[in-house]
């Protein structure tokens, strides 16, 4: 164990599939931590290896999930796979799974079970809206939970329309939010004698990130105000720039770069309420006068006011800036079945592997049930003999 990797001897068992149970028990594994993926021995293991655009036995969601991990194909229909899956468990600290409520004790795996076994197992359990009330049942995803929780109402374009945030934020919060809980549950547990569930949902995820706005859209009888006026995208002679400025400081500095100083004393923009309450006159003023000069004109200007601005990059501009290469922000990992390497952020605050190692690979699915089930006790001969069954599988494309 160390600062590096400290998780390093834990052993995590993941059933989970799609990306908001898998990143999570990523992130353990690039935190150090042993973690075996169970999935399905059918349809090609985890759904979300076919999920958009497929690249051998990968998608990018299954690349992203999954890097650092040892896959197991196994088949949990059958009594002697779920007899493997509890040799897994033997001895795990961390269990994931994301079924939806019911299935895993028709499994025969709920906490219950597990924990009679298990006592000291820490039991995660993802599920789209929770493990009890009247949708507890119903399947979920995402773009499911933006929509039942207000963000998209709240996400409104300029055309008035609520719009879907594109990148999966619901389900990428979920994965930290269940990170952030399973990591308290292990430094508590030193000091316990056993074990706990711990319930994560989609939903519980979307409410928490939307706080600040849920709280005040309650409070301000269903709209939020701005937080700063002026504030928002701007149209420029090149592209679109985000600015903001939160103070009356700032204010008058973005007169000063605009060259209009005359807004700054102003008696409808003197202060911050006043600005907000004549939003609609300022921004007249302001985006004819952005929309006459480039991003890079605005950009200069801005930085020696000081100010919070940036131009609206595309990620293949994103990934070019200097900024990310100087933090060393992205590593080029190379992947099983794919002809280039891929971008892949670094998990903050974890020590990045490096590329062509098994902390760097997201494994093929079944490519470790081999090693993984001799590690577990079984002879060569159990496995060849669970294989011949239809029980385990060793590596497959899809």
């Amino acid at each position: 164990m160390s600062y590096a990797a400290p998780f390093a001897g834990l052993k995590v068992v993941d059933l989970s599939q799609g990306i908001a149970g898998p990143y999570c028990a990523m992130m353990l594994a690039q935190q150090g931590a042993n973690v075996i993926k169970v999935e399905s021995i059918d349809g090609g293991g985890d759904w979300a290896r076919g999920l958009g655009v497929r690249y051998g036995n990968h998608s990018v969601y299954s690349i992203v999930g999954n890097l650092g991990k040892r896959s197991v194909a196994l088949n949990l229909k059958a009594p002697s796979g779920r007899d493997v899956l509890w040799r897994l468990l033997r001895d795990a600290d961390v269990f994931l799974e994301g079924f939806r409520p019911g299935v895993i004790k028709r499994l025969g795996f709920d906490y219950e079970t597990v924990a009679a076994r298990e006592p000291r197992l820490l039991y995660v359990s993802i599920s789209g809206f929770g493990q009890t009330g009247p949708l507890a049942e119903r399947p979920a995803t995402d773009p499911v939970l933006q929509a039942y929780t207000g963000m998209m109402a709240e996400n409104r374009g300029e055309d008035g329309l609520p719009h879907r945030v594109p990148v999966i934020v619901v389900d990428m919060s979920t994965a930290l939010y269940a990170f952030q809980a399973v990591s308290a549950a292990l430094y508590a547990r030193r000091d316990e004698t056993h074990g706990r569930f711990i319930e994560v949902s989609l939903m519980q995820a979307a409410a928490a990130l939307q706080s600040v706005r849920l709280i005040a859209c309650h409070l301000e009888g269903g709209t939020m105000r701005p937080g700063a006026v002026p504030g928002g995208v701007f149209k420029t002679a090149d592209g679109w720039m985000s600015i903001v400025a939160i103070n009356d400081r700032e204010w008058q500095a973005l007169c000063g770069a605009m060259d209009l100083p005359q807004l700054a004393t102003d008696e409808r923009f003197a202060t911050p309420s006043a600005r907000s309450g004549n939003d609609v006159a300022l921004y007249a003023i302001m985006r004819p006068a952005i929309a006459a000069r480039p991003s890079a004109h605005w950009a200069e200007r801005f930085t020696a006011a000081r100010l919070m601005h940036e131009r609206l990059n595309s990620y293949a501009e994103f990934l070019a800036q200097p900024q990310v290469q100087a933090t060393d922000l992205i590593h080029w990992l190379n992947q099983p079945g794919l002809a280039q390497p891929v971008p892949m952020p670094i998990v903050p605050g974890a020590t990045m592997p490096t590329d062509g190692t098994p902390g760097a690979t997201a494994p093929v699915c079944g490519q470790h049930t081999d090693v993984v089930l001799r590690e577990h006790g079984y002879s060569a001969e159990e496995i060849s003999d669970l294989a011949a069954k239809g029980v385990v599988s060793g590596p497959r494309q899809i």
